[in-house]
């Protein structure tokens, strides 16, 4: 027989035709797989129909063979014409879908991720070539320059801003010493007194860059960098804070005669969305009826002893870390404060899970990352959002020939179209960069073992899933010290609200801070989410999960270079 023929030659004397060996390509199309020989050839069966010789067929059951005897060799056929391969080769169809289909669990398209950034490689390429054809040198300066302008002043004041902020330090010590119900506790004046050093800290610090007249670079980093620190001192200030009053109150219940023993209160999380009072594990895990009980043979001073004594455990627990190694105030320390602003989150606990050691080798590539995701974005600023914006502002403020107000809408639509594309590219850089490398490069460096900064934010179908899913450390930081804390005062609704609204002055005082202009553009756009929100939890609208992330992703790609032609041309 021709070796090129779909069936091998046995090396047997029996010369019998058997299939080649192929792994089951299908969970449905195969099930037989561990019946066969490693050389692809049915077990000789044993039954005395067949032999080590067979030619494949075994001999007929007779009519009035008993049921097991048809049903074993029922079998048997099945499992040959299963196993028998034809000489053209054949194609197993089933009921499957594709890796696009929303019904397929497939999830894994990092091949898609390398493709873009070989895209982006292309397009660097591409631009610095065109870029020797028409100027002599593979980069424009413009935006290049600015790196450099005034460098030192900005290495100074970033380091004066962070080290300002340790005064938070010495100030909870203070807080921690002072004697129950004095002005200098942090339930009486030790809120007030960080909440205002907060404010002036912060006016100080933006107006910086705009006495020492920066270039926007410099300004993008220092607000930025400023806003991060604002979020950990007060994070930092104001859980301490809450720790020393409740260490108070624990050292208060030994002496029961003076001390309040109204319950501990748990805020609201994620898990615990209305806040409760707070119960002792040991009591949490005793049934309602058996309490009943207890309570009913216990005498009176033993109810308030057992009430007591789980009121001090309750806030025993708290003073203690999640993880069980670190007790307040044992946290207080240079180098645990140190140590959390270096770590990559914005909310502060007395200690953090960590890894074992260093990846060295993903910690360098994330670093040389950081920075070509800073090249990629420089050549998109020069070559795409500078000249357009630049043509448009010369186009609108020309004196000779000012244009009509249909012009200028003309104008601004065609610039918000060539914005589109590039302001979406810069979106995906700039969460990369952020959030998947500059992060986990601190997160490497600091071991710190929770690196879930973002979710599947690009699944989102509204704002509000959004929010919560592209931006993790922010939205822990609101969640924690916006909403949970004025929930219990003003409710949910309000709570939401406020946290929106904080949020969009955060984002305001960015963009202010960044074009020289307080326009309030972004401020609007972020509190429209909002009835956007309410609009896309409709009936008529909820659930239809692909019209509503295309309606994001529209919104949000429209909305970057609509936001960014507001603020520099208007």
């Amino acid at each position: 027989m021709s070796s090129t023929t779909s069936a091998d030659v046995s090396d047997g004397a029996d010369r019998i035709l058997r299939p080649r060996p192929r792994k089951p390509v299908h969970s449905q199309l195969s099930h037989i797989s561990n019946l066969s020989e490693p050389n692809g050839a049915l077990d000789p069966h044993t039954n005395g129909h067949a032999t080590g010789t067979t030619s494949g067929r075994s001999t007929p059951v007779p009519p009035d063979a008993p049921q097991s005897v048809k049903a074993l060799s029922s079998a048997r056929k099945q499992v040959r014409a299963e196993q028998r391969r034809r000489l053209f080769p054949t194609i197993e169809f089933a009921s499957r879908v594709s890796h696009f289909d929303p019904n397929s669990d497939y999830r894994d398209f990092h091949g898609f991720f390398n493709l873009f950034w070989i895209g982006l490689a292309i397009m660097a390429v591409t631009t610095m070539l065109r870029n020797v054809k028409d100027t002599g040198y593979p980069m424009r300066v413009q935006i290049w320059g600015l790196f450099t302008v005034k460098l030192w002043h900005l290495a100074i004041a970033d380091f004066l801003m962070v080290a300002s902020t340790a005064v938070t330090l010495p100030l909870q010590k203070i807080f921690r010493d002072a004697p129950a119900g004095s002005a200098l506790t942090w339930a009486k004046g030790g809120t007030a007194i960080m909440s205002i050093y907060q404010v002036l800290w912060l006016a100080l610090w933006i107006a910086v860059p705009f006495l020492l007249d920066w270039t926007w670079t410099a300004q993008v980093f220092l607000i930025l960098h400023t806003m991060v620190m604002l979020m950990k001192m007060h994070s930092y200030a104001f859980y301490n804070g809450h720790l020393s009053e409740t260490e108070k109150r624990l050292r208060d219940l030994d002496d029961p005669s003076t001390a309040s023993r109204a319950p501990a209160y748990l805020y609201p999380t994620p898990e615990n969305p209305m806040g409760t009072v707070a119960t002792s594990p040991r009591s949490a895990n005793g049934s309602a009826k058996q309490h009943e009980i207890i309570e009913k043979d216990l005498p009176e001073s033993s109810e308030e002893s057992d009430e007591i004594s789980q009121l001090r455990e309750v806030l025993a627990r708290e003073l203690t870390s999640p993880i069980g190694n670190t007790t307040y105030p044992a946290n207080l320390t240079w180098w645990n404060y140190l140590d959390f602003l270096c770590c990559p989150t914005l909310c502060y606990e007395i200690e953090y899970p960590r890894t074992e050691k260093i990846d060295w080798q993903n910690l360098l590539s994330k670093i040389a990352a950081t920075f070509g995701c800073i090249f990629l974005l420089t050549i998109i600023s020069e070559e795409f959002i500078l000249p357009a914006l630049t043509d448009a502002s010369l186009r609108l403020n020309n004196t000779i020939s000012p244009p009509s107000p249909s012009e200028v809408l003309l104008i601004l639509a065609e610039t918000i179209s060539w914005l589109l594309f590039p302001f979406m590219l810069t979106f995906l850089l700039v969460f990369l960069v952020i959030f998947e490398y500059v992060l986990g490069a601190f997160a490497e460096i600091t071991h710190f073992a929770d690196r879930h900064f973002y979710s599947d934010w690009w699944n989102s179908t509204d704002w509000m899933e959004f929010s919560r899913e592209w931006n993790v450390p922010v939205y822990s930081f609101l969640r924690r010290h916006v909403y949970s804390a004025s929930r219990p005062y003003i409710g949910k609704g309000n709570a939401t609200v406020i946290t929106f609204l904080i949020s969009a002055a955060g984002h305001e005082i960015v963009m202010g801070c960044i074009t020289k202009k307080l326009r309030g553009y972004g401020f609007v756009c972020q509190m429209m989410q909002l009835p956007l929100v309410v609009l896309q939890r409709t009936k008529w609208v909820r659930g239809r999960e692909t019209f509503n992330n295309v309606c994001f992703w529209c919104s949000m790609i429209l909305g970057l270079a609509l936001i960014c032609s507001l603020y520099v041309l208007v």
